[in-house]
């Protein structure tokens, strides 16, 4: 019966290719456009992962994302590193600023500030040079990217010098960062070189960097910090959420994402649908063979599931093989740097298709059913 099911979905080049194409539409549809879509979440917190030294991200309450930052005063590292439980506290400095082109134009850039002594908060990847240089005033570790887009078409290099505010800094050393939400260029420099080619302004400080000490429990000096300062307080992962969930309640990304994905599954599933019932209604005659020679509803049943399998497995397998191969080939472009195919993602989309295919079947399978036999003997 097997064999009979698999001539029967073979014999018709058209109607099999035409399955196989909805099922690998569908898959590749929702696939990419959900692995996108989990990226681009992933960027909005890789900055604060892109910190590992810390336990705790202390800062102003007002904070609802990494993006969105409020000075604090000097005077609030002291009180955190007077909390018990404190191993030890710096400084760390995250914003936009405006760096002059070699060309005379400007580009804003994301401009980090990491302690001088520690250097806690440094990119962890360094592809050249000494980031220890960047304790020496008027110096700037840039990332990759942000290289190429400064100097297109030249090689890795140091020495370089870029303007910013008025002061020049070189660029002692090259990092390769994770994607960030905003795609501009990165630059990190000593906290005290941040205050300095930054406009004068009463507070600078944008978040004090905490470790706890060992045994110490996160959830407890949280609130204590809290209690004596007044600041929010938030673990590496708090605060990584609390910037995704901000992005998800305050743009149009999952809702614009999420009617691409349903498209995917509700086109995949009308063109599969309605060339499965094509293809059934075609071979009612078949069937109708079959069952008067005494082949059961339940053999059918095997036969019609046997072909939706092979239809199911062929078309996931090229959707999801397609959607390897774009993050493939994309994976050195800047704006899709990061994006991969994840296993859940995979298993969400098989489940999603089996589905669809369980579904194109349903009334395909009731006009079988109900079949007459005696089909066959009429004219």
């Amino acid at each position: 019966m097997i064999s009979m099911a698999l001539k029967m979905l073979f014999g018709d080049p058209a109607k099999y290719y035409g399955l196989v194409f909805g099922v690998t539409f569908a898959t590749l549809l929702m696939a990419q456009q959900t692995s996108i879509f989990i990226g681009l979440m992933a960027r909005t917190a890789s900055a604060i992962f892109a910190v590992n030294e810390a336990d705790i991200w202390v800062m102003d309450q007002r904070v609802r994302y990494v993006e969105e930052i409020e000075p604090l005063r000097d005077v609030e590292l002291s009180n955190v590193r007077s909390v018990p439980g404190v191993q030890w506290a710096v400084p760390f400095y995250k914003g936009l600023t405006t760096m002059r082109m070699p060309d005379g134009l400007t580009q804003q850039v994301q401009l980090i500030g990491i302690d001088d002594v520690s250097l806690v908060g440094m990119c962890p990847k360094v592809l050249m040079g000494d980031p220890l240089e960047l304790k020496k005033p008027q110096t700037a570790m840039i990332d990759k990217n942000g290289f190429l887009f400064t100097w297109p078409n030249q090689p890795l290099q140091l020495g370089k010098y870029i303007e910013i505010n008025d002061h020049r800094l070189k660029v002692d050393s090259i990092c390769e960062v994770a994607p960030t939400f905003l795609t501009f260029p990165i630059l990190y420099v000593s906290y005290n070189t941040a205050r300095e080619i930054l406009p004068p302004q009463r507070n600078q400080m944008s978040i004090v960097l905490v470790k706890a000490k060992k045994g110490e429990s996160l959830q407890a000096l949280k609130k204590r910090i809290t209690n004596k300062t007044g600041l929010q307080a938030l673990t590496q992962n708090e605060f990584a959420w609390r910037s995704i969930n901000y992005i998800l309640e305050r743009t149009g990304i999952p809702i614009n994402f999420g009617i691409t994905i349903f498209l995917g599954i509700l086109i995949g599933a009308a063109i599969t649908a309605q060339t499965f019932y094509i293809f059934v209604v075609e071979n009612l005659k078949q069937f109708a063979v079959m069952k008067a020679v005494g082949v059961t509803n339940r053999q059918l049943l095997k036969m019609v599931l046997t072909q939706a399998a092979v239809v199911g497995a062929t078309g996931y397998g090229l959707g999801i093989g397609f959607t390897a191969l774009f993050f493939k080939v994309t994976a050195n472009s800047p704006a899709l740097k990061g994006f991969v195919l994840l296993w859940q993602v995979m298993a969400g989309t098989a489940a999603t298709i089996a589905v669809i295919i369980l579904f194109s079947i349903l009334f395909s399978l009731r006009k079988v059913f109900k079949l007459d036999p005696a089909i066959v003997f009429r004219g």
